[in-house]
């Protein structure tokens, strides 16, 4: 015979990453419109991104910038786009 499940009295505490602060240092690679990853420089961003938008070109990527507080749009033939907001 099979024991009933039962629920523990405590659940576990969850590990959560609050997705909607925006980052203060490093630079942050943004996937239609998601946070993914942050990185130390401008340069190691920008090249995560176009290596990202050459393998998936329908993806929307930004490189964001917390100091400037601004987005750059990746394009495919390697044009960065700055945007306006």
């Amino acid at each position: 015979m099979k024991k009933p499940l039962t629920m523990h009295e405590e659940t576990q505490p969850r590990n959560i990453t609050r997705a909607n602060m925006l980052m203060t240092e490093g630079f942050g690679l943004e996937v239609d419109g998601r946070m993914k990853r942050s990185f130390p420089t401008r340069a190691a961003a920008q090249k995560s991104a176009f290596d990202l938008k050459t393998k998936y070109p329908l993806l929307q990527v930004k490189v964001y910038d917390p100091e400037k507080k601004t987005w750059t749009l990746v394009e495919a033939d390697k044009v960065a786009v700055p945007i306006k907001e």
